[in-house]
């Protein structure tokens, strides 16, 4: 059980003020008025992002000087590979929507020990929500307790995922129901943590800032992130990537991720 709810607290009051810092550049059903750049491989990147990310390092690392880095907007440092804590950080998740006026946006923060998450939290100030889980404690979505779905089949299952994904899942005969796309893959992964989806899906390439903050969530409200042969994910690693996810409660996903592997082909489960 983690113990220092100390920290949990601040980093929660951080997550909120640089929440605030991003809706300042946030107009809903409007264009950002940030100024926009593109990333090699041609993802945007705003000046929100950096300076959500600049105030987060600066406020939380102070908080637990032994903690290592590990931002989607900082450059990257083996020096994490080296520590037992790091801080594993989304400063914002969906840049995507947060350019269109989507509101469907939030900061991720996590703090992993030894590859795994000890707490997460997930706010979404557009949205005003926010998801809090420390190991061993629950997990909540504006203080109040959630808990993932109780389906056992997903025949009829919500589903949220990537249009290819569905598309193969649904290729196995398996009569679900779809979501509509969901922008941000922490938020789609928090709706499975709070049971208004009974599953989600990650394509190949999710990152560690993109996910670690939902699998504690996910972890303490009764379900999994997994790979599609069950394993945890391992967090900071040389390479931050993942091939593809499976997230659902633990009653419902084996047969999920079972589904899934009969669904794709050799290549894609390498």
């Amino acid at each position: 059980m983690f113990e220092d709810l100390a920290l949990v607290g601040q980093t929660v009051a951080c997550a909120r003020e640089a929440g605030a810092m991003a809706l300042d550049y946030f107009r809903t059903g409007a264009r950002t008025t940030a100024t926009v750049e593109f990333k090699d491989g041609g993802s945007p990147v705003t000046e929100a992002d950096r300076k959500v990310d600049a105030f987060l390092r600066n406020r939380l690392s102070p908080l637990m000087p032994a903690a290592g880095w590990l931002s989607e907007e900082s450059e990257d440092s083996e020096d994490r590979l080296a520590r037992t804590y790091v801080f594993v950080v989304d400063p914002i998740d969906g840049t995507r929507a947060f350019l269109v006026g989507d509101p469907r946006w939030g900061i991720s923060i996590a703090l992993v020990q030894s590859g795994r998450p000890l707490f997460g939290v997930l706010h979404f100030p557009a949205l005003e929500k926010t998801y809090v889980s420390a190991r061993g404690r629950g997990s909540t979505l504006n203080n109040v307790s959630i808990m993932a779905s109780k389906r056992t089949e997903l025949e009829g299952a919500i589903i949220a995922g990537p249009a290819g994904a569905l598309r193969k899942l649904a290729g196995t005969g398996v009569a679900f129901r779809s979501e509509p796309r969901i922008p941000s893959l922490a938020y789609r992964l928090a709706r499975v943590a709070d049971g208004s989806l009974d599953a989600g899906l990650a394509s190949t390439n999710a990152c560690d800032w993109d996910i670690a903050a939902a699998d504690i969530l996910i972890l303490e409200a009764g379900g999994r992130l997994t790979d599609l042969y069950d394993m945890d994910i391992q967090y900071n690693c040389r390479d931050p990537r993942h091939g593809p996810l499976c997230c659902a409660p633990d009653q419902l996903r084996p047969t999920l991720t079972g589904a899934m592997r009969d669904s794709l082909g050799a290549a894609d489960l390498s």
